[in-house]
C-alpha cells in the first residue's frame, strides 16, 4: 500500500485530522446532543475538546519515551505480547464497527436527501469502493489529497456557515444553558469518543516527518475541529431553533436546502460536491487504518488482498438494518458511549507502562553513561 515512510508533513497532517473529525459537523453528530443538551447542544464540542487534552497529552508523552518505535510496537511492549495482540485486535473492532456504522449513516445521507431513486446498495458500493481505492493509494495519498481539497471544502463550509448565521435569529440559542448545566456535563462526556479518531491518528505517527510533525497536528487540529464544530452546531439552533431541531437527524444538509444565495435555487447543488470530496477522505483514512491494523495483527504483508475481503464485509453488515436512519442512529450513539472509556483512559495506562518500562530502562542507560 505505502511504498515511502516518513513523508507527511505539518500541513498534510492537519488536513487529514481536520477533514476527518471535522465533517462530522455535516452528518448526524449534531443531533446526539440536542435531545438532552437542547439550545446547549453547542457547548458540548467545546467541552469534549477540553476533555480530549488528557489523552492527547497521555498519546504524546508515550512517544517521547519510545520515539523510535511505531505505536503497535510499543502496545506490544508495555503490555506484551499476548495482551498486546488482544488490545489491539480489540482497537481493530471498534475501529471496523465505527466504519461500519458510520458509512452507513453516510450512505443514508446521500440516499435520503440527494439520491432518492438510486439503490442503497450501489450508493453503499461506490462510497466504499472509493475508499478502498485511497486505502490502497497509501496514507500518503490520502493525506496529500486532504490537502489539496481543504480548502475548498473549508471556504464553502464558511460560506454556509455565515449564510446560516445571517438568516438566522440569534435568540434561538438561549436560554443559554438550555435544559440544565448538569444534562451538558453528562451529554458532552458521554461522547467523548467522537474525537477517537486523534488516538488512531497514533498508528500513522511513523509515517510523519518527525515527533514535532504529530504534536503540532494533534494540538491544531483538536482546537480546530473544537471551534469548527461548536459554531456548527451554534448556527443550526440560530436557524431551526432547538425545539425544531430535535426533528432534523441531518441538520447541515437540511440547512443548506434552508438557506438562500440571492436568486439562485437548490443551493445544495452548490455545496454539497464539497461535503461528498471530503467524505470521501475521510472514509479512505478510515479504511486505511482498518487495512494497516488487520494486516498488522496477522502479520499479511500483501495488504492489496485484504481490501477486497474488508470492502465486501462493510457493505455486507453495514445493509444489515432496514432503516438506517432510526436503527444506525440509535445504534452509534450507544456504541460512542461503550468506546468513550476506551478513548478517555487507554492513553493513560498506556503512558503508565511505557514508563514504568521504557522509563526504567531509558534511567538505566543514563546512569550506565
Amino acid at each position: 500500500m505505502d511504498k515511502t515512510k516518513g513523508t507527511i508533513g505539518t500541513r498534510e497532517f492537519i488536513a487529514i485530522i481536520i477533514l476527518t473529525i471535522g465533517t462530522k459537523l455535516a452528518d448526524d453528530t449534531p443531533s446526539l446532543f440536542f435531545s438532552s443538551m437542547g439550545s446547549a447542544a453547542w457547548m458540548a464540542p467545546i467541552i469534549i475538546g477540553v476533555t480530549t487534552i488528557l489523552p492527547v497529552f497521555f498519546i504524546l508523552k508515550i512517544f517521547t519515551i519510545y520515539p523510535n518505535k511505531t505505536f503497535v510496537e510499543i502496545i506490544k511492549e508495555v503490555f506484551g505480547k499476548y495482551v498486546g495482540f488482544f488490545v489491539l485486535f480489540a482497537l481493530w473492532i471498534i475501529q471496523i464497527s465505527a466504519l461500519i456504522i458510520d458509512s452507513s449513516i453516510y450512505t443514508d445521507i446521500m440516499g435520503t436527501m440527494y439520491f432518492n431513486d438510486t439503490p442503497t446498495i450501489v450508493i453503499y458500493a461506490v462510497l466504499i469502493s472509493v475508499a478502498a481505492y485511497g486505502a490502497k493509494k497509501g496514507f500518503e495519498h490520502i493525506s496529500s489529497y486532504a490537502w489539496i481539497i481543504i480548502a475548498g471544502v473549508k471556504v464553502t463550509a464558511l460560506t454556509v456557515l455565515v449564510l446560516i448565521v445571517l438568516q438566522g435569529r440569534p435568540e434561538f440559542i438561549f436560554p443559554l444553558f438550555g435544559t440544565g448545566k448538569w444534562e451538558i456535563i453528562k451529554g458532552s462526556t458521554s461522547y467523548i469518543s467522537i474525537f477517537a479518531d486523534l488516538f488512531y491518528f497514533a498508528f500513522i505517527a511513523s509515517y510523519l516527518k518527525s515527533t514535532k510533525v504529530l504534536k503540532k497536528g494533534m494540538w491544531i487540529g483538536l482546537a480546530f475541529i473544537t471551534i469548527e464544530i461548536s459554531t456548527a452546531i451554534m448556527s443550526y439552533v440560530m436557524l431551526f431553533d432547538f425545539n425544531g431541531i430535535k426533528l432534523i437527524d441531518y441538520p447541515y444538509h437540511e440547512s443548506i436546502r434552508t438557506i438562500q444565495l440571492g436568486f439562485i435555487r437548490n443551493t445544495e447543488s452548490l455545496f454539497f460536491p464539497f461535503w461528498l470530496i471530503a467524505t470521501f477522505a475521510r472514509f479512505s483514512f478510515y479504511f486505511y487504518i482498518s487495512v494497516l491494523l488487520f494486516s498488522t495483527l496477522f502479520k499479511i504483508s500483501q495488504k492489496e488482498f485484504i481490501i477486497p475481503i474488508l470492502a465486501t464485509l462493510i457493505v455486507f453488515f453495514g445493509m444489515i438494518p432496514e432503516t438506517p436512519t432510526f436503527a444506525i442512529y440509535t445504534l452509534r450513539g450507544e456504541f460512542l458511549k461503550l468506546v468513550t472509556p476506551v478513548f478517555l483512559f487507554l492513553p493513560f495506562v498506556i503512558w503508565v507502562l511505557a514508563k514504568l518500562k521504557g522509563g526504567s530502562k531509558n534511567d538505566k542507560k543514563k546512569a550506565a553513561e
